[in-house]
């Protein structure tokens, strides 16, 4: 049995064309001994279009039923990923196959990359696919919602592993360029797989890599090859652009640098970007502004539920000096009657969420004005999701939120199968302590619908999910889209 699956997996490394039919000794010697196995016999049946999941569960069974490892996901995965490695090309051949593919056509060379952090199973197509996703029509676009379901549950025993496992600080965080090649532990995945394109921007040195997550097309992670922390200034815009001109077919965008308006990682410079159109790229200018000393640049107002402004030009210089008077000017700016204070008690609200992208022969630069201030009524928040929707999404708005992707808690999953049961069953959602969170917001909208039955209720709960959405997204918005909301932007494009 052994055999046969490592010989399916080395034909899986040759069909895509991580092993090259030269190393098929090599790789299933490298294999071997994983399993501390010295024998191996041919297996005269010849294998083609490999599941590569279907064979990586064969493999992780045997080393189960051989003692190498426990039969927990997060083993497996550790185990798996050292697996990959063996059928894998170093990072030096990767680089140097992504340049030369460059030179050709930038695109060529993403494609190349892409294909090869999937065929890996760096991104696991099988997990990602498990991803719900659908769309909801609003007055801003078509919005894109996803239930993310990629990422493994632990189980109890890897979780009490890891809180028993000794404190470490190599890697320093999941961005860090060391990953590329580590082992992994109970509390760090496996980056055996791993491989990293290095790039200059800004005249320093950054890496390019995917997420594993993808929670979009050629979902890229941008991060600085040294841990430092986020930080949005000047040399942000231009790093930015100097990305969407190396790669123009794809866009590149930053999480803010301030808790609750932030990004999961703020200790890591890092930026994140990809092949794909949001509904915030597609929405038009709902009113032209003009800034002095840049009468030159196209600017304004998107139609959007936060606060973007949009500025255009063939010159991405001009675009940085613009937005870098925008940013100086907003991050000392308070206007009291639209409730944005620049700070309290010394610490500072005001960041922004910048986008950068190329259209046509246009650079473009969404500008998101964040501030992340608290009160009482909003202890998480003034512009963050607030209480009533935290039922469906409590955590930070970021850069993919910002740019119209709902990325949602996996719980969700089992709890709207779970109301569609209750509500067609006329059961009481209070009495489920799983679901008793959303009784009220069913409540509210269940009015609305007469015909409900087993075909349609999910329809009816996912759209009603991407409402929610839209009002967390207004929630994130510092200034409304209401003729007061409006004036008071214009208030600050006045100070410009």
């Amino acid at each position: 049995m052994l055999n046969e699956s490592i010989r399916k997996l080395v034909q899986y490394g040759i069909e895509t064309g991580l092993t090259p039919e030269c190393e098929k000794n090599y790789t299933i010697n490298l294999l071997l001994d994983i399993f501390k196995e010295d024998e191996y016999q041919e297996p005269e049946t010849e294998y083609k279009d490999i599941d590569l999941e279907e064979v990586l569960k064969e493999l992780l069974d045997e080393a189960v039923k051989r003692g190498i490892i426990e039969d927990s996901v997060v083993y497996r995965d550790l185990l798996d990923t050292k697996i990959m490695n063996c059928l894998m090309p170093r990072p030096a051949q990767v680089q140097k196959e992504f340049w030369d593919k460059y030179e050709k056509d930038p695109q060529e060379a993403t494609d190349y990359f892409y294909k090869l952090s999937q065929d890996s199973d760096y991104i696991r197509r099988y997990r990602v696919k498990k991803d719900q996703k659908w769309t909801v029509d609003s007055e801003y676009g078509t919005i894109d919602i996803t239930i993310n379901l990629s990422k493994p549950e632990k189980d109890p025993k890897a979780i009490a592993a890891a809180k028993l496992a000794k404190a470490s600080s190599y890697p320093k965080c999941l961005l860090c360029p060391e990953n590329e090649g580590y082992a992994g532990r109970v509390n760090h995945p496996a980056r055996e797989n791993h491989r990293i394109i290095p790039i200059t921007i800004n005249d320093t040195q950054w890496g390019l890599q995917y997420s594993p997550y993808v929670y979009y097309n050629e979902h890229c992670i941008v991060f600085n090859s040294c841990h430092t922390p986020m930080k949005i200034e000047r040399n942000t815009f231009i790093k930015l652009f100097d990305f969407v001109k190396l790669f123009p077919h794809y866009f590149l965008g930053s999480n803010a640098d301030l808790p609750i308006v932030g990004g999961s990682i703020l200790s890591h410079d890092h930026f994140q970007g990809g092949h794909y159109t949001f509904a915030m790229a597609k929405a038009p200018i709902e009113k032209y502004v003009t800034i002095p000393g840049y009468e030159d640049v196209e600017a304004g107002i998107v139609k959007w539920p936060l606060s973007v402004l949009r500025i255009r030009h063939q010159d991405e210089k001009r675009l940085i000096d613009l937005a870098s008077h925008v940013l100086e000017v907003w991050r000392g700016y308070t206007d009291e009657a639209a409730f944005v204070f620049a700070e309290t008690d010394g610490e500072p609200h005001n960041t922004i969420t910048p986008i950068a992208r190329k259209v046509g022969d246009m650079f473009e630069l969404d500008l998101t004005l964040r501030n992340n201030i608290t009160t009482e009524e909003h202890p998480l928040g003034v512009y963050h999701p607030h209480a009533p929707y935290h039922n469906i999404k409590k955590e930070n708005i970021g850069l993919i939120e910002v740019m119209g992707l709902a990325v949602l808690p996996a719980r969700l999953k089992e709890e709207l199968l779970l109301l569609g049961e209750y509500i067609l069953e006329g059961k009481d959602i209070a009495s489920n302590e799983k679901i008793e969170k959303h009784a009220a917001w069913v409540k509210e909208f269940l009015p609305q619908y007469e015909n409900l039955n087993k075909e349609n209720i999910q329809e009816v709960l996912q759209k009603e999910v991407g409402k929610v959405f839209i009002h967390v997204l207004e929630d994130a918005g510092v200034y409304k889209c209401t003729p007061e909301g409006r004036e008071g932007f214009l208030r600050f494009i006045d100070k410009l």
